[in-house]
């Protein structure tokens, strides 16, 4: 996934950069905001630090969200509400106040990037994860030995979200943030029931670890992933 990052403090942007490389994301980075708008792309997502040098960020949000309906990740340490409902009204998809961690802000990517492209079964059909398990991301269906399982919305979210990275560890925040989504503001409990749900319909399948203070690694255990 290809981010551009707008960010004129450059030990943030080189943090942010890194960081975001360890997880698999190509960086573009500049630090105006006439360079951000001069960039020939392409990019998947923008992140967009709003006290740039030669402009204001909201300028820049508005004048990229004219352009297009590439997901817009607003990053500043301007926390106060009116610059984030502003931002928000201008067309962000997100916002994220300083400061913050890495693993948030790929969160909040994979959040936005889930509700501005939600992943379709194309020509390849349904995904195929071992020799037993198949998850219809069109459709939302999920079959076991060739029968439906049936799973509640979030358990399919949340199943369909594991399996994008079989083997990775993710953190309960990372789950909350693209399951739930950013608003979410109940308890974390719900998780773990879900996982339990997950774990008792898919027995035999997938495996999925509770890291301790972390948060849950999914594994296929019926067959190799394709």
């Amino acid at each position: 996934m290809r981010v551009l990052l707008v960010e004129d403090d450059e030990p943030v942007a080189e943090s942010l950069r890194r960081g975001l490389k360890r997880y698999g994301f190509e960086v573009e980075w500049v630090s105006t905001g006439a360079a951000a708008l001069a960039h020939p792309g392409p990019y998947d997502v923008v992140l967009l630090d709003l006290g740039l040098p030669d402009t204001d960020g909201l300028d820049v949000c508005k004048a990229l969200r004219g352009r297009g309906d590439v997901p817009i990740i607003v990053i500043s340490a301007r926390s106060d509400e009116t610059d984030r409902v502003v931002g928000l009204e201008l067309g962000a998809d997100d916002y994220v106040s300083k400061p913050f961690g890495v693993r948030e802000v790929i969160a909040r990517i994979r959040a936005v990037m889930r509700r501005a492209q939600p992943r379709t079964a194309e020509a390849a059909g349904p995904d195929r994860y071992g020799s037993r398990l198949t998850i219809d991301r069109k459709g939302a269906r999920v079959h076991l030995d060739g029968e439906e399982v049936t799973l509640t919305p979030k358990e399919y979210d949340l199943l369909a979200f594991l399996t994008e990275e079989p083997g990775a560890l993710m953190s309960r925040e990372q789950i909350m943030e693209a399951v739930w989504d950013a608003n979410w503001f109940g308890p974390t409990k719900t998780l773990d029931v879900h996982v339990a749900a997950l774990r008792r319909k898919l027995a035999g399948v997938i495996s999925i670890e509770a890291v301790r203070g972390v948060g849950f690694r999914l594994e296929i255990t019926g067959g190799t992933a394709s």
